[in-house]
């Protein structure tokens, strides 16, 4: 079973800390300080759609690309759900491609730290980038180093509720900037046993100096970085840092 497949069975459960409408509407804020009214917005590593319904209930013509098939089924599920049309896609984001140009490419939550190399990174900047109109722009996040080194590095958590319950356990190997999440989950089944399995994800703390740099270097301009959902630059000890960047 691919990356994050089984994932989707649960990730909605142990997700619902993220206040998403609030997320959306600074995304929202990030655009209109590049001067973008995003009416045609990709939203890359969808998931199962949390972030893609908000973009959506304004009217913005909002495309869902994920690499899972089992995410991108729980977002169609979401989408009927809530009454909001979206396009779903399965795609590689470091490989987007789209019909027609849009006016922006926003990837949330942690999207870009599962980027594990410069040369995955850069693909997906240089493929939002042929995505985009000219006058558009990309707005994503990345989990800090400050984040994945001394919050989550060689950690342990663990949650239980009556759906579910899961052990995660963590390594960061300095040199390389990974963070290794082995995670085990058991899923009550209707007869009251739990049914187990398990997921490794892994991503690299990607410092805000290299992300400007490849940006650049990809064509995008006007590069800025900012505190977790402010406008401020972003502190030595930020969890979430927020990229905004134009496209000319």
């Amino acid at each position: 079973m691919r990356s994050y497949d089984a994932l989707a069975e649960v990730y909605d459960l142990f997700a619902d800390d993220f206040d998403h409408p609030r997320w959306a509407d600074y995304y929202r804020a990030l655009l209109a300080r590049a001067g973008v009214t995003a009416r045609s917005i990709v939203d890359a590593g969808c998931g199962t759609g949390l972030m893609t319904v908000e973009l959506a209930r304004d009217g913005a013509r909002v495309i869902g690309v994920d690499a899972s098939e089992e995410m991108l089924r729980a977002a169609a599920e979401r989408l009927r759900r809530e009454g909001v049309r979206a396009t779903l896609v399965r795609q590689d984001m470091c490989r987007l491609e789209v019909p027609r140009r849009v006016d922006a490419v926003i990837c949330a939550c942690d999207g870009v730290n599962c980027l594990l190399t410069q040369a995955r990174v850069r693909a997906f900047f240089r493929a939002a980038h042929a995505a985009i109109r000219p006058g558009g722009a990309l707005a994503f996040d990345i989990s800090s180093r400050y984040k994945l080194e001394t919050l989550m590095g060689d950690a342990f958590f663990g949650e239980e509720r009556d759906e579910a319950a899961y052990l995660w356990e963590n390594h960061f190997d300095a040199q390389r900037r990974l963070l290794r999440m082995d995670i085990t989950f058991f899923v009550r089944e209707a007869d009251g046993r739990y049914r187990r399995f398990c997921e490794t994800q892994v991503q690299r703390a990607h410092t805000a100096e290299e992300i400007a740099a490849w940006l650049a270097a990809e064509g995008f301009e006007g590069v800025e970085a900012f505190g977790d959902r402010t406008f401020e630059a972003p502190g030595k000890e930020e969890k979430r840092i927020h990229f905004l960047a134009r496209r000319a």
